[in-house]
């Protein structure tokens, strides 16, 4: 027992170090830079806990991957990254153990869901850090004025976007299948039609019959008809859509809370539904985490333990989700937030989480499918595209990615 929990901190051995963490930037600027939420996290970590400092650098996300990469690349890995994947360090043994490095109550607090996408071969290497579901928002003002109701049903949605552009508005359904983030759009809408991009066995099979017809129905009923607005989906990225839902220019889309705040400072009213399914509700829906984890190269195992035991503190899992409008990734953090009136805005998005679907993280394939699903999925939807080709394309890749690993 006691050699079982020699990660879980407090040790003698844990003394006179320096921690680096490399961090993505959940912030819009300077003024909101997570480099200001680590910088009181960390000053507040060293004054109890003489000895171990914190050394922590923030990137944004075009950067901060490839910057960990290069990292690890040149044989000077950090001590802790907090960024988008694990999986290929894992596979290459670079990262300690989950259980290796945190208590067990820390460790149990995840929520289950997240717990479960950090695993790969049921060993968990990849520590959820922050999370977010999504749900369909809607304008409320121009939903009133065309005397519409939130859909239900993609048939609801169509009809709805139909009103919508005889209204004059711009984009009745904004379709962000562009480069930027083209692999969650697309997931939101394979789920709601019964897909997604792997079996319940955790092998690919993105040209389904189910998600064919989703694609299918996605050109010939909203793109085709001209209810995704004048910028093609290939080209048109999220943080294009959100802007101009704060606009006003957007009927409809998929979002996660960060657009609330935004909608909010623009005074566009929201609305929030679950996703429209076939013939009702969406039985699932999609959930998204980053990533923290710890490289073995410094041998560092006892004082990233006892930083991360800290950083995991329902207090600091809070703090975190409330700067940046996301999802606690702790059950008690959870419990905590749904409990305060304060956050009702986040109480949809909170319900959701327990039963999301994630993307297949735990697998080292992962990246490079999404990354062709991000370039290659508008073709679907583009003039003369044929979405059983294009996803018949993504799936060859996928099995070939997937038999390398």
């Amino acid at each position: 027992m006691t050699a079982a929990l020699a990660g879980c901190g407090g040790s003698a051995g844990s003394r006179d170090v320096t921690l680096r963490l490399v961090a993505a930037d959940y912030g819009t600027s300077a003024a909101d830079s997570s480099q200001k939420y680590w910088d009181r996290l960390v000053k507040k970590f060293e004054a109890g806990h003489p000895g171990i400092d914190v050394e922590v650098s923030v990137y944004s996300w075009n950067d901060v991957d490839r910057k960990v990469r290069e990292m690890v690349d040149a044989g000077k890995a950090p001590d802790l990254a907090q960024i988008g994947a694990y999986a290929d360090y894992a596979a290459k043994d670079l990262l300690y153990e989950a259980d290796e490095l945190l208590s067990i109550p820390t460790q149990a607090d995840f929520v289950p869901q997240l717990s479960s996408a950090g695993e790969t071969r049921r060993i968990q290497y990849g520590m959820p850090f922050a999370a977010s579901t999504r749900l369909l928002f809607y304008n409320k003002k121009l939903f009133s004025s065309a005397g519409l109701t939130p859909p239900k049903t993609w048939d609801q949605l169509a009809s709805d976007a139909a009103v919508l552009k005889s209204k004059g508005v711009k984009i009745p359904y904004a379709l962000p299948l562009g480069p930027e983030e083209a692999q969650a759009e697309t997931m939101q809408w394979l789920l709601s039609g019964g897909g997604g991009y792997t079996q319940d066995v955790g092998t690919y099979l993105i040209d389904s019959p189910e998600n064919i017809s989703t694609f299918d129905w996605l050109k010939d009923e909203l793109v085709d008809k001209g209810l995704t607005g004048p910028t093609p989906p290939a080209k048109l990225n999220r943080a294009d859509a959100f802007a101009a839902f704060a606009r006003g220019e957007v009927g409809m889309l998929n979002g996660h809370p960060t657009l609330m705040r935004a909608a909010a400072e623009k005074g566009v009213k929201v609305g929030m539904v679950p996703m429209p399914g076939v013939d009702g509700r969406s039985r699932a829906t999609m959930g998204v985490a980053d990533w923290m984890m710890a490289f073995k190269q410094n041998g560092h195992r006892d004082q990233i333990g006892e930083f991360l035991d800290y950083v995991y503190s329902t207090k600091n899992v809070l703090a975190f989700s409330h700067e940046y409008d996301l999802l606690p990734v702790t059950t008690s953090a959870s419990d905590a937030m749904a409990a305060d009136e304060d956050d009702r805005d986040l109480a949809p998005f909170l319900e959701q989480l327990p039963a999301a679907e994630l993307y297949p993280v735990g697998r080292t394939s992962w990246a490079g499918v999404a990354a062709s699903v991000k370039q290659e999925i508008g073709k679907a939807v583009s003039p003369g595209g044929r979405p059983s080709a294009v996803l018949g394309e993504l799936q060859r890749k996928a099995t070939i990615a997937e038999s390398a690993e």
